[in-house]
């Protein structure tokens, strides 16, 4: 780093003399350490010529490059002190396409407040990609549904449990209903989110109620599918909250007795951070209750 720091005065200066007084380093330190950054890219990066000095071809194309690099590592520098000294509280959460972030922003909302500094990296994926950030670390913790790992270092922690419902638009035929019958739903065209973590048993089921050649529309987020049923581009057989329906219509299925737990997990025996912790300990405590039929969270932290 210091050899690019000089490097930069150099091009600024075009003087070995006034570019080691910049970095206040004597000029035989100074030039060594250009030619050592010359050996090392393989070329000459200044052509010294008394008044007329000037950066070479390769010393004009390294120059954004290293300018760039010195200042990344200047940021690397803060973030490291200010985390040093307590400033920064970085965070990094995955949570995993099928979960909606509305129903936790009041946590998060609350985890700013108390702890100063927080630094939120949240990440989304399916559920295999959860598994893989939290086994290389890239996330400390995530929120989703069944993960479908067996890893023996995996902590979960179920936070509730959703009714998977038929969710059709306002302007639907169904709409009014009490309860809707499988077989109805042969004419149907069906939205299916192919991250759900229930997919295999939802289709098992659509089988053997005799549902097996109907449209599908296929997305992969939630945001999607929400969007295509505000549109009444088909019906959709989903566990979703009651804030992310709102403008459409929730209707029970017989012949379905599906829900999806959304759990908390973690990684057991490795060291959490006070965000972390605090985050986990808030989730735990949280009152995830739904109202019976109406789907309605009541959480702790409003």
């Amino acid at each position: 780093m210091h050899q690019i720091r000089y490097f930069l005065a150099v091009s600024e200066t075009l003087n070995l003399t006034k570019a080691a007084v910049r970095c206040n380093v004597a000029q035989p330190s100074l030039t060594r350490a250009i030619k050592a950054l010359e050996t090392e890219l393989g070329g000459e990066l200044l052509r010294r010529e008394r008044a007329l000095s000037h950066l070479t071809e390769l010393g004009q194309r390294m120059l954004p490059m290293l300018r760039q690099c010195y200042e990344t590592a200047l940021a690397a520098k803060v973030v490291a002190t200010s985390i040093r000294k307590g400033d920064a509280a970085p965070l990094s959460v995955a949570v995993s396409q099928t979960v909606a972030l509305r129903a936790f922003t009041p946590v998060l909302r609350e985890l700013s407040r108390v702890v100063p500094g927080l630094q939120l990296k949240l990440r989304r994926g399916s559920g295999s990609e959860v598994a893989e950030y939290l086994k290389s670390g890239t996330a400390e913790l995530a929120i989703a549904g069944p993960l479908g790992e067996a890893w023996s270092r995996l902590n979960a922690f179920l936070l509730f449990e959703e009714p998977v419902d038929l969710i059709v638009n306002r302007n639907h035929r169904l709409v009014g209903r009490n309860r809707v019958e499988l077989g109805e739903l042969a004419s149907e065209t069906l939205l299916i989110n192919m991250e759900c973590e229930r997919l295999q048993e939802l289709r098992a089921c659509l089988e053997a109620n005799g549902i097996r050649d109907t449209a599908t529309h296929q997305v992969a987020t939630q945001e999607d599918l929400l969007e295509l049923l505000r549109a009444n581009l088909g019906v959709a057989i989903d566990a979703v909250g009651e804030a992310e329906t709102s403008g459409l219509c929730r209707i029970p299925l017989n012949e379905l007795n599906l829900v999806r737990r959304v759990s908390v997990y973690t990684v057991a025996g490795r060291q959490r951070t006070t965000a972390c912790a605090t985050l986990l300990n808030m989730l735990r405590a949280a009152d995830w209750r739904f109202d019976t039929g109406a789907t309605q969270q009541r959480r702790a932290y409003r």
